[in-house]
């Protein structure tokens, strides 16, 4: 496996890491904007016109995070636009690279639900979803 791949895969996996936790409290760490930094690079490697959508978001949200002032509107919007993206390039990814890219993209679709609906939890999610399909 090339090295390069293998850093891919390390970043991935350190992004899903942090997207799974407490957004706030991770956000205020030093080595987020290093990840973001480096997925955003990651992503320009691959040089794949279909991504620079996620690109240009990555630095939006790095720019909105760097800024210190959290609007959640703008974090829900661009994680939400991110996952939905990031799911749609896994098509792109090989191997075990594949997998964590799919993962991030949930990652990210989770995250952005989190920051719209701070109050409700996964559980009451389907809860309010098995509701709704009765």
């Amino acid at each position: 496996m090339e090295k390069k791949e293998v850093q891919h895969q390390v970043h991935l996996d350190a992004a899903t890491t942090m997207l799974t936790g407490n957004l706030q409290e991770v956000a205020s760490h030093a080595g987020f904007d290093n990840v973001l930094q480096r997925w955003i690079q990651d992503l320009k490697d691959v040089n794949n016109p279909e991504l620079h959508q996620l690109i240009v978001d990555m630095q939006e949200l790095k720019a909105h995070f760097g800024s210190g002032t959290y609007d959640k509107n703008v974090i829900g919007r661009l994680l939400g636009r991110l996952g939905e993206n990031t799911v749609k390039a896994a098509v792109f990814a090989d191997g075990n690279t594949k997998p964590r890219v799919e993962q991030l993209g949930e990652a990210l679709l989770a995250a952005a639900k989190q920051v719209q609906h701070p109050e409700t939890t996964t559980e009451q999610d389907l809860q309010n979803s098995n509701q709704q399909s009765s």
